[in-house]
């Protein structure tokens, strides 16, 4: 079997890794070609060049690069191609994989499936429509999505969140990073400002001049601040001047299964997180992490969303387990003040979260098939006879 896979991002690169070790478990003679990062090159991929040039997000982040992703959309169908896989996935990042799949199916007739499905939930529902033209199967993280997809006409299985099987970091784990790191006894702030480089260029300033603020009654707590790979340096020198004594967890020259575990051991063992939107308030539900969401976007992505998003919270705990107890700060109040007053609050009564956390993960399919042997056998039993 011959299965050409490409992932934008670090979440997409998770999933890939995943589904990549499932599909090596059901077919163990499978050969890939593709785009990923460090998950997915652990299970033998060959990524064709950075996941990291993909890593990008919002309007005006593209625009200075679009010539440049034009040509390596152009290049990755011509692979694609010339490789006549039994199957292209492409993961997430839709800007890219929906092209690159468009281009192959415009020249072929190789199966297409993708991981992740659009949010059509939450804005511009007709990404649906425009996807069923190129998209045979689609793989949905939540399991409330399937009837969009299924409603366009695109075949579409929940196949669960991996973050729902992520083991919670045992006491002996959560001690050796602590000595590892000198925290000692000290409460811990995790801050997450992204993994994008224009994501942390704009919230790690907000997040610092929060921490000033509530930090300063607080002088004994300590900020740790988890970073993926290609981000490290940006991360350091935006910190450089935070208070808590910023401790930057660095994956670099790590293995990946050490990481993640140093990754889930960091999450557990912090009293509260100020997180920006996205993937990562699950990674902090399954730890049972209570959290803060905050995030801005350039002034002129923002406008755009201010006019297209339909829903009135943005962080998935709140979606999935239908609640609206995780505090967001977004957009215009996406300031200092703010985010300082809401980490006091959480810090006052973080028991709140507890139970939305415990449904998420529930929902997501926690004590279940792990995500990735369920994605890998939705892919093969769709595929033609």
């Amino acid at each position: 079997m011959r299965v050409f896979i490409l992932a934008g991002e670090p979440s997409g690169d998770r999933l890939g890794g995943a589904l990549m070790q499932g599909l090596r478990q059901r077919v163990p003679d499978v050969a890939f070609e593709g785009i990923g990062g460090p998950m997915m090159t652990g299970q033998g991929l060959h990524s064709r060049f950075p996941m990291s040039e993909l890593s990008i997000m919002g309007l005006t982040e593209v625009l200075p690069k679009y010539f440049h992703l034009k040509r390596r959309i152009a290049e990755t169908a011509q692979a694609v191609l010339e490789m006549k896989p039994d199957v292209l996935i492409t993961i997430d990042s839709p800007d890219f994989s929906l092209r690159v799949a468009k281009l192959v199916k415009a020249q072929s007739t190789i199966r297409t499936v993708h991981y992740v499905a659009p949010s059509v939930w939450a804005w511009r529902p007709g990404r649906a429509d425009k996807m069923a033209k190129v998209i045979d199967h689609v793989l949905a993280l939540l399991p409330f999505e399937p009837p969009y997809m299924e409603r366009a006409g695109m075949e579409c299985d929940f196949v669960g969140h991996p973050v729902a099987a992520d083991p919670v970091a045992g006491a002996d784990e959560i001690a050796a990073l602590r000595a590892e790191l000198n925290l000692g006894d000290a409460p811990v702030l995790l801050a997450l400002p992204g993994s994008r480089r224009g994501e942390i260029e704009r919230l790690a300033p907000v997040f610092g001049a929060a921490l000033q603020g509530f930090l300063k009654d607080r002088p004994e707590m300590r900020v740790v601040v988890p970073a993926v790979p290609h981000v490290v340096d940006l991360v350091q020198a935006q910190t450089a001047d935070w208070p808590g004594r910023p401790v930057i967890l660095d994956p670099r020259g790590i293995d990946s299964d050490v990481a993640a575990t140093r990754k889930r051991a960091v999450f557990a063992m912090a009293d509260l997180a100020l997180a920006a939107s996205g993937t990562v308030s699950l990674e902090l539900a399954a730890q049972n992490t209570p959290m803060v969401i905050a995030y801005k976007l350039s002034w002129l992505t923002q406008k755009i969303a201010e006019r297209m998003v339909k829903l009135d919270t943005v962080t998935l705990v709140n979606l999935v387990s239908e609640t609206r107890v995780v505090p967001e700060c977004l957009g215009p109040a996406c300031t200092p003040d703010n985010v300082a007053a809401a980490l006091a609050a959480l810090q006052a009564d973080p028991s709140g979260q507890a139970a939305a956390m415990a449904l998420t993960m529930e929902r997501l399919g926690r004590g279940g098939e792990a995500p990735g042997l369920r994605a890998a056998r939705a892919v093969l039993d769709r595929l033609p006879g």
